[in-house]
């Protein structure tokens, strides 16, 4: 079958370990099923995957892509739970949690195969392109912002760096929970489109906000810390998912931290019963993932260096 693989580690220049062409079909293995894979999208992570986080070379070469909507062998419609081992479901019960492309082969082919418990109905309204960017970058903004950040409607918060994934995604789904949305970003045109999606004011990075807000969305990491944390109210959280920017901020804002009693909570990804409930949100109410692009899955190599220039809003789909 076709797919998108990484074939050797490059730290420095990930692309270059980026390999399309012909993979084994998947294996029969009690508790598991195979999907045919209808549309898939990008994520950081899969560029990590390249640099080899998470990823070791001992597993080469190996599949990549963590999202999938496609058809199973009865002919449902379904979207994937890419977290394998979570509940021991179709794996050992000792083996340790992992996301697909780190021990399991991914999403970005013909088909995939994951334990039968991590395969949920898709909703009739969702198109495969729209199921596809759900189960990591939007379950990620979904379970930082209505699980660890524990907004509520009328709390104000700040989404860092407007344009990713994970940040377009808090973005749209805190408008739509009545959340006032603040964002920033680099790009004066992101800056713009984030206002189009809810945000009630869209700021250059580092830019002092009109108010401080209940809780602020953390992705990029190094270059927002000192702001993210200047942002918020008394006994405010941050939730931190990544750190795109580098893990090491010049300033860690200690004396802030303890004096104003902040809470700095980490998050990634989210649980199988939290996907559910952001299929049946989206579903409900009519919020639908923003797409930058989608392209054939034989041109994944355009999107995996748009992604890595940074130049896409929203996600980045491949179909099958």
């Amino acid at each position: 079958m076709f797919a998108a693989y990484a074939s050797r580690i490059d730290r420095d220049q990930p692309l270059d370990g980026l390999e399309l062409g012909e993979r084994p079909a998947p294996e029969d293995r009690p508790g598991w099923t195979t999907v045919n894979v209808r549309a898939t999208s990008l994520n950081h992570h899969d560029l990590w995957s390249l640099r080899g986080v998470g990823l070791p070379e001992e597993r080469l070469p190996m599949i990549l892509g963590c999202d999938a909507a496609g058809v199973d062998d009865d002919g449902n419609e379904v979207v994937l739970h890419s977290v394998i081992g979570q509940t021991g479901h179709g794996v050992g019960p000792k083996e340790p949690r992992s996301i697909l492309t780190e021990r399991y082969p991914g999403t970005f082919a013909e088909q995939v195969s994951v334990p039968a418990w991590n395969v949920l109905p898709k909703p009739a309204g969702l198109s495969f392109e729209e199921a596809a960017c759900l189960p990591t970058a939007w379950l990620t903004a979904y379970r930082m912002l209505f699980t660890n950040a524990g907004v509520r409607p009328g709390d104000s918060v700040l989404v860092q760096g407007a344009g990713g994934g994970v940040a377009t995604a808090a973005i749209v789904l805190g408008k739509a929970a009545g959340l006032r949305v603040f964002a920033t970003s680099r790009d004066e045109a992101k800056r713009k489109r984030a206002l189009e999606l809810g945000a009630v004011e869209a700021v250059e990075s580092g830019t002092r906000l009109p108010q401080r807000v209940d809780a602020v969305i953390e992705t990029v990491g190094a270059a927002t810390w000192s702001h993210s944390i200047k942002s918020l109210k008394p006994g405010g959280t941050v939730v931190i998912s990544g750190a795109t920017s580098g893990d090491a901020p010049s300033k860690a804002e200690l004396t802030r931290v303890f004096f104003l009693e902040l809470k700095i909570v980490g998050s990634t990804m989210g649980s199988k019963d939290e996907l559910e409930d952001l299929l049946s949100f989206c579903d409900a109410t009519g919020v639908r993932p923003v797409i930058d692009e989608v392209l054939p899955l034989d041109r994944a190599r355009e999107g995996f260096q748009r992604m890595e220039a940074g130049g896409q809003f929203g996600k980045i789909v491949l179909t099958v």
